[in-house]
């Protein structure tokens, strides 16, 4: 295959996914559709290219590395035409979902009785829900008496967020001194970002 249909290829197989793609995963596809080896740097190359050409002005996506993968997302100067094609919809998580998912993302791993004793109230519902979205999952268990369950974010929760890694959460400090309403806009911005 040549450099241009290689890059093309890329692009399609990008497109085409509903996850971020790894390059591993694209040289891999690539190779195997020709039966010769289809090189890991060139694959990054040509990745960093695609980000430059969707880079430009008057393009309206651009390839963003999410998640250890690579994934087309929409501009956010083309927010609001986005936004009047999707169907208005009720927020995805109540206040009471987001602070445990603040909670497992910022204190994991942890067991449901340690989010328990940090909110003061039963939370077994709540967890049940974020494991259903596959935001948070089952990391193992503690060795303790009666062995719980510990929990931590997965790659589901970085994707949602569009973050590469959890290196990009604000700093604890920070969002620990907002109060429950700067709390909930901060992580409704993060959401917005990731529907955009």
């Amino acid at each position: 295959m040549e450099r241009e249909e290689i890059k093309g290829a890329i692009e399609a197989l990008i497109f085409a996914s509903q996850q971020p793609l790894k390059i591993d995963k694209i040289a891999e596809i690539l190779s195997n559709e020709e039966g010769e080896d289809c090189d890991r740097l060139l694959v990054k190359e040509l990745l960093q290219e695609i980000a430059e050409d969707t880079e430009g002005s008057g393009r309206g996506i651009t390839l963003s590395e999410i998640a250890g993968g690579y994934q087309f997302r929409t501009k956010t100067v083309h927010a609001t035409a986005v936004q009047m094609l999707k169907a208005k919809r009720p927020p995805k998580f109540g206040p009471a979902a987001m602070e445990v998912l603040s909670i497992v993302a910022y204190r994991q791993p942890l067991t449901r009785a340690d989010i328990e004793d940090l909110r003061g109230v039963d939370s077994g519902g709540i967890v049940r829900g974020l494991l259903e979205k596959r935001l948070i999952k089952i990391l193992g268990r503690r060795e303790v008496p009666g062995k719980p369950m510990i929990y931590g974010t997965t790659k589901g929760f970085l994707e949602h967020f569009s973050m590469r890694d959890l290196s990009q959460l604000p700093p604890l400090k920070e969002f620990v001194e907002l109060d429950e309403n700067e709390k909930e806009a901060a992580f409704k911005r993060l959401e917005q970002q990731a529907n955009k």
